[in-house]
């Protein structure tokens, strides 16, 4: 009798074993799928897929567990309901990380109201406001895309590469629009160049006229607008054109997108602008893979991939997947020293770290974290040709 005990519990050990060894592992997916980027989310939910797919297809992470995403709504915009959504991913879902949020007042409300109280590691693609970089996080929020502080930098110094002394200035009215705006014209300045307005815009409005009376007013060579290429910043466009107002446009990242030269036309050839993107190796990789998977590699869907990759690596290497235990391990797997880790190679990333081994995940956006959490960051400048979007050069 005592053998047929010893028998039965040594098997229901062994079974809890096994359970508490592989798991189903939950990974949020908190991106804008409605709202003034609702155009560029689709691949950017992608992207972070693609990723938690092969990870979970290796067998490795974490003794055969497997990486299951629950996407949730950000809006971009509305940070109540992007707060609810997180809420209902980490309490209901039980989700152990987020991919996300994309916005950055979103992001941020979902880091200081949601994540941190509840310690869960967010890891955002595209949230770019310099103002996350001071922010009290705890150690659980990181991004894979790098701050308009620099973004600021890059797109002063292609304005003035290109001619412009003067450039009137439009953003939304957020976080990351002004945070952006503000850089652009410090660094414009610095370089000589003369902002002759800068000015807010709400999204969802019917009606831009009398934002591009003002634009128009004060002039200058170029129109910069720091806005949202499916809301605002297209309205913006569109009103000036109309009016006959400004024929060339700076676009900073949020307005990047092939569905705003879809929507405006042939009077947007000519625009240019910047957006984060690298020319790295894991680049073209990346590229491949995202076609044979069926989406396009569009702006943010590289550091979305990387952003999912990464919170995966980081639980291999702490050898657990809850939050307060992986954030601490971030840091390592996205920076030197380590065996260089390319998209597509997580298997090799994954056996690496089991082994106990280094690892220097460089992605597809070229990852390399700085001291705030973000990604130090390389950006492409992109012209308006042909109503299509082309990349001119790396910086």
């Amino acid at each position: 009798m005592k053998k047929l005990l010893f028998a039965a519990m040594a098997t229901t050990a062994l079974s809890l074993s096994m359970s508490a060894s592989a798991a189903d592992i939950k990974i949020g997916i908190l991106l804008g799928f409605t709202g003034p980027i609702e155009s560029l989310t689709p691949d950017m939910a992608a992207g972070a897929e693609l990723a938690m797919k092969e990870v979970s297809t290796s067998g490795l992470l974490l003794n055969g567990s497997t990486l299951t995403p629950v996407r949730g709504d950000s809006t971009c915009a509305d940070a109540a309901a992007a707060g609810a959504a997180a809420e209902r991913m980490i309490t209901a879902d039980k989700v152990s990380a987020i991919m996300g949020a994309d916005c950055s007042t979103v992001t941020t409300a979902v880091l200081q109201n949601v994540a941190l109280p509840n310690g869960t590691v967010m890891i955002s693609p595209s949230a770019t406001t310099p103002a996350l970089s001071d922010i009290e996080d705890n150690g659980v929020f990181f991004r894979t895309a790098p701050s308009d502080a620099r973004q600021g930098q890059v797109l002063a110094q292609v304005m003035i590469d290109r001619g412009v002394k003067s450039a009137a200035l439009t953003y939304t009215k957020s976080d990351y629009g002004k945070g952006l705006a503000d850089s652009i014209q410090s660094n414009f300045e610095a370089l000589g160049g003369k902002v002759t307005i800068s000015a807010s815009h709400e999204d969802g409005k019917g009606d831009y006229s009398a934002e591009v009376a003002a634009l128009s007013q004060a002039g200058g060579d170029v129109l910069i607008v720091a806005g949202y290429l499916d809301q605002g910043g297209k309205g913006i466009i569109q009103s000036s054109l109309d009016a006959g107002a400004f024929e060339t446009f700076v676009l900073p990242d949020g307005m990047v997108g092939d569905s705003l030269p879809a929507a405006i036309g042939a009077d947007l050839n000519g625009s240019y602008g910047t957006l984060p993107q690298s020319d790295s190796p894991g680049a073209a990789t990346f590229d491949g893979m995202a076609e044979k998977a069926g989406f396009k590699n569009g702006p943010y869907a590289a550091t979305s991939y990387d952003a999912a990759a990464l919170i995966a690596l980081a639980m291999q290497a702490a050898k657990s997947s809850d939050s307060n235990v992986f954030k601490s391990h971030v840091f390592a797997v996205a920076n030197q020293p380590g065996e260089k880790i390319y998209p597509g190679e997580l298997s090799k990333g994954l056996k690496i770290l089991q082994s106990g081994g280094s690892i220097d995940y460089v992605g597809a956006s070229d990852v390399e974290l700085i001291g705030p959490g973000e990604s130090a960051g390389r950006f492409a400048e992109i012209v308006i040709e042909n109503q299509k979007i082309s990349t001119v050069s790396y910086r």
